[in-house]
């Protein structure tokens, strides 16, 4: 890649890295290819350079030798080839008011069943948090993620391919929705959007009652996968136990997904964001036994990871105090470590930065 001020740009180019301003506000996201509105509005903001892929970057023999010897970049054309499929999927249900039931089951076993075993998928979704927050990408990764958290659980095969399929399906009451609310955050909500939104539970529900096929547990993470356990959620305020296993899972595979996932316009967040978030919620709004689960497992897997401050200091994630603290310690160099619990106002900005 190459460093270019926004004077050098030309409508075409790709960029090679996000671009964000110095809040951490997304203004354009990697990968993203350039307009002329793209480079005014980064004039406009006076960004004084940014990365974009060179020559040997965007040719076709660099892709493919960056494919087979790159898990991470393995993993990203996999995840292009089935979105494909997921599209298809979703168009159909939109289109015919019907899912395709079959279809779906063969996509799960074949394709998001696989992909969540993937030794890293952890880190290799955070590598893809660029690509669309679509109700497509969203609906992949939160399948993805489930099925992880079914292996984290120890649950048995079968219960993880129904996890990966309730994940795949929690938002299939969306293909319902006006285009204006698809990509809409629901804190941005209020009014009759907000009461729109919730009802996008009850028509995924509806469509997967309508289908024998579907397990039991599948349509009531639909239903359920935004009521929390302390009786604060939707549609009906359903609370602790009452919710289904199922919908307590995907609950917290969607919101790590929403944390993660790099939007234009805000602030850009890291995993140790979602885990705080969850560390939060634990004992309120999520199960506090998943969520034990699912916060040993994948604090491990970030032990060792290369993180950047927003104090501009760069470090590396050696450990978490205890069990339940909300942020890690962060070894900038052999003298000194930093307990992010300890210093609230030092956050972490970039996990394992592209060089």
């Amino acid at each position: 890649m190459k460093a270019l001020t926004v004077g050098q740009l030309q409508a075409g180019m790709e960029l090679a890295r996000t671009v964000v301003n110095d809040d951490m506000v997304v203004i354009l996201s990697e990968n993203t290819l350039l307009t002329k509105a793209h480079i005014t509005r980064l004039s406009f903001l006076n960004i004084p350079q940014v990365y974009v892929k060179d020559e040997y970057e965007l040719s076709p023999n660099y892709q493919s030798v960056m494919t087979i010897f790159n898990r991470s970049n393995a993993f990203a054309a996999e995840y292009r080839e089935v979105i494909r499929e997921v599209n298809n999927i979703f168009e159909a249900t939109t289109n015919n008011g019907e899912i395709p039931v079959e279809k779906t089951q063969t996509l799960v076993q074949d394709s998001l069943a696989p992909m969540s075993k993937q030794s890293g998928v952890i880190d290799y979704l955070y590598g893809l948090n660029h690509m669309a927050d679509d109700l497509y990408n969203h609906s992949m990764r939160v399948s993805i993620l489930a099925g992880v958290i079914g292996k984290w659980m120890y649950k048995k095969a079968s219960v993880v391919n129904e996890l990966i399929l309730a994940g795949f399906l929690h938002d299939i009451g969306k293909t319902k929705f006006p285009p204006r609310l698809q990509s809409r955050r629901v804190e941005t909500l209020n009014g009759e959007d907000f009461e729109r939104y919730m009802q996008h539970t009850i028509d995924g529900s509806h469509l997967l009652n309508e289908n024998k096929k579907i397990p039991e547990g599948v349509k009531l993470a639909a239903l359920q996968h935004h009521e929390c356990m302390d009786g604060s959620g939707f549609p009906f305020a359903t609370k602790g136990k009452e919710i289904h296993e199922y919908a307590r899972i995907i609950a917290i595979a969607d919101l790590y997904d929403n944390i993660t996932t790099e939007r234009e316009g805000f602030v850009r967040q890291t995993p140790f964001t979602a885990i705080a978030k969850i560390t939060e919620q634990m004992y309120t709004k999520l199960d506090p036994t998943i969520s034990v689960a699912i916060l040993k497992r994948i604090k491990d897997a970030f032990l060792g990871s290369t993180v950047v401050l927003n104090n501009g200091l760069a470090g590396t994630i050696i450990n978490y105090p205890h069990d339940f603290a909300e942020h890690p310690l962060v070894r900038i160099d052999q003298d000194n470590v930093i307990d992010l619990n300890q210093h609230k106002g030092i956050k972490i900005v970039e996990y394992n930065p592209k060089q």
